[in-house]
């Protein structure tokens, strides 16, 4: 895999030419004012959210939207873009196949997840200590948060593959998917959304089954059977989308 051009060119782009540290400062720099305030801050609702108790839960939310948001902008590569070499200049060019790309880009926004949770694990664990947060619940919710990113993220590589090279277009269509599923998906059935997911689980609280043809089905299965077929999807049609381009 460190043979791989793809994977060479986005590390040297990120981390070699600094352009991804953007991406990670930003969500320091959000994530450290809202421990802080969320902390010393009064709240509205007194009995949810101020206070040590909850500020785990408030530090894993926005932990959770920041790093599934920035994943999905590094998977549209919208950092940089101009050192990216596109799609069908890696295969006219370098004579690479769609296996070859397709490994490259999932595997280093793969590495962009990993190492975005590590960066806020500090912040967590001492948000976790305050709020008196078991380290069992605390590792469940990392692993949220890292499955949360690539369920999402995997469709800022669709959009990069099928909207190349229209930039603005892709910028459009990753942020009305990521803020519409989110607001929809508390809508219809409260339990899909990550966010209400997360906080039952950091609650230790029993979401509402769903009842469906006289059946009930568990909250927890309907809701990771939702996102691992929204991540499931999004790979496939990455993948399906990525033949078709270098086809053309």
């Amino acid at each position: 895999m460190r043979d791989n051009p793809v994977l060479s060119e986005s590390l040297e782009v990120f981390f070699g030419e600094g352009h991804g540290f953007a991406v990670y400062f930003y969500l320091l720099i959000i994530l450290a004012p809202v421990e802080f305030l969320s902390l010393y801050l009064p709240s509205l609702d007194a009995q949810m959210w101020s206070g040590s108790a909850s500020l785990f839960k408030v530090c894993s939310v926005t932990a959770l939207l920041l790093i599934a948001y920035f994943a999905l902008r590094v998977a549209n590569q919208e950092f940089a873009p101009w050192r990216f070499l596109t799609t069908r200049r890696w295969v006219r060019e370098k004579g690479l196949t769609a296996a070859t790309i397709g490994k490259g880009q999932l595997t280093f926004l793969t590495v962009h997840v990993v190492f975005s949770v590590l960066l806020c694990v500090p912040f967590l664990i001492w948000a976790a200590a305050i709020a008196r947060t078991s380290p069992g619940r605390v590792t469940g919710a990392l692993l949220l948060l890292f499955f949360y990113a690539l369920s999402y993220s995997v469709w800022g590589l669709v959009t990069l593959v099928l909207w190349e090279r229209r930039f603005e277009t892709r910028q459009v269509f990753i942020r009305c998917f990521f803020f519409s599923l989110v607001l929809l998906s508390a809508l219809v059935y409260l339990p899909l959304n990550p966010v209400a997911f997360l906080l039952a689980y950091l609650g230790r609280q029993e979401l509402e089954p769903l009842t469906l043809a006289g059946l009930r089905w568990s909250a927890t299965a309907i809701h990771f059977a939702f996102h691992l077929c929204l991540g499931g999807l999004g790979l496939t049609a990455y993948l399906w989308a990525l033949k078709r381009e270098v086809a053309l």
